[in-house]
């Protein structure tokens, strides 16, 4: 068994530059993902400018509370920009429809931009996705507003961060090689499918195989990243990213090499993975 497996909670981040805390439970999770979120768009509008901001559908349950508090204080978001780190794809390479159980599109408008006053919300040009027609553009939408404030997201079970899956068994890359993937679209793992299908009850036929992702390229550039866990099967790959191999076979390992790193979970995420001999 790989020895960061038996890593207590109390030990997490120990030795490692990426900085570690717990958020209590899975309500404790969104809070601290909506306030620092809220955080940065407000210290961008002191600065004069809107904020940039990478954002997953995963973690979801902070995109309500962030609603809630820019309506409470009146924060006016027209300029600040999201970009989704991902969406899935028909087998023809175009987005799924936006009313697809799975869309990541549909998701953000019903949780987050329609519970919004219009006055307050990104414009539409702000919300953006990568797009299978046009992969470059999210570089260059980068490139004039000055890059990205902090890229947040989740962790996958097989270590993958946005749609940026691990080279599949027998195939291999190089951490340096795997850094500098850029947007993209690509044929998501048995893995991802398997795990995102819990969303729609375990029915993995309904999770699309083709996905478009914001690039390791694009999150690593971020001047911040912030990644959050609230998932019990996170407990093994929460450690395997902190002190396991630093591997294109696990995406989320390269967190480490960011100058900026954090990574919050659940309390109970912290816990031992329950492996025992049966």
């Amino acid at each position: 068994m790989p020895a960061y497996l038996s890593i207590p909670p109390q030990k997490l981040g120990e030795g490692v530059p990426v900085k570690f805390h717990t958020c209590g439970d899975m309500e404790g999770v969104a809070e601290d993902m909506a306030r620092v979120m809220l955080e940065l768009i407000e210290a961008a509008r002191s600065e004069g400018r809107g904020a940039t901001l990478i954002v997953p559908v995963g973690p979801v349950d902070q995109f309500p509370v962030l609603a809630q508090r820019i309506n409470q204080r009146r924060c006016d978001c027209r300029d600040v920009m999201l970009i989704n780190m991902d969406e899935y794809l028909t087998p023809n390479d175009r987005w799924v429809p936006v009313d697809h159980p799975l869309s990541f599109r549909g998701f953000m408008n019903r949780k987050f931009y329609d519970l919004i006053d219009p006055a307050l919300a990104p414009r539409p040009e702000n919300r953006v996705f990568p797009d299978p027609g046009d992969p470059e553009r999210i570089q260059k939408m980068l490139d004039r507003r000055g890059g990205v404030d902090a890229c947040f997201g989740g962790i996958g079970i097989n270590g993958h961060i946005a749609f940026n899956e691990p080279p599949e068994p027998g195939e291999s890359m190089s951490v340096e090689d795997f850094a500098a993937l850029p947007t993209r679209t690509l044929t998501l793992s048995r893995e991802t499918r398997t795990i995102n299908s819990v969303t729609v009850g375990g029915e993995i036929s309904i999770v699309p195989r083709r996905a478009m992702t914001v690039g390791m390229k694009e999150i690593l550039a971020s001047r911040r990243l912030r990644f959050y866990c609230n998932r019990p099967w996170q407990r093994a790959v929460v450690r395997r990213v902190l002190h396991g191999s630093l591997t294109s076979a696990c995406p989320a390992s390269l967190l480490r090499t960011h100058p900026d790193a954090e990574l919050a979970v659940a309390d109970y995420v912290a816990e031992l993975p329950d492996i025992q001999l049966r």
